[in-house]
């Protein structure tokens, strides 16, 4: 299974304009189908999001991050986190969505999303997200 990953364009201009601290603010990761279609130029707050997933062991709006880090050094910004992780899990998810949860879907700036590559079906079993060793993201400046 071929998993990608990709920031939102506007990712940018809401840390810019202080809509995210990626350390001081909740940021969660939800889930979605894979009946929903990432736009990465167009989708910028979470209420352009579709088809989240509903199932056991699963909360609408998904999981907040723990453990948050970020650094910066020899020339890139590296975006981390423990991993993620929804225990005794039945669902199916295709999309992990990152944002920035205000409480409002409106006002919720979107981060960042993994496609799995396909469906992911855990059943009463655990469904982790390992992020990457060098991070959840990194950018090199």
């Amino acid at each position: 299974m071929a998993v990608t990953a990709e920031l939102y364009t506007n990712v940018f201009t809401a840390a810019f304009n202080s809509e995210i601290d990626l350390s001081g603010d909740t940021i969660k990761v939800a889930l979605c189908t894979s009946s929903y279609t990432p736009d990465q130029d167009a989708h910028d707050y979470f209420d352009d999001i579709t088809n989240e997933i509903s199932g056991t062991g699963y909360t609408s709006g998904g999981e907040e991050l723990s453990n948050k880090s970020e650094s910066a050094a020899s020339g890139t910004y590296t975006f981390d986190a423990d991993d993620t992780v929804w225990s005794s899990s039945t669902f199916t998810a295709r999309y992990a969505i990152i944002y920035k949860d205000t409480g409002t879907p409106g006002t919720s700036p979107l981060i960042g999303y993994v496609d799995f590559g396909a469906d992911v079906s855990p059943t009463a079993s655990d469904m982790t997200i390992q992020w990457n060793a060098s991070g959840i993201f990194y950018i090199t400046v």
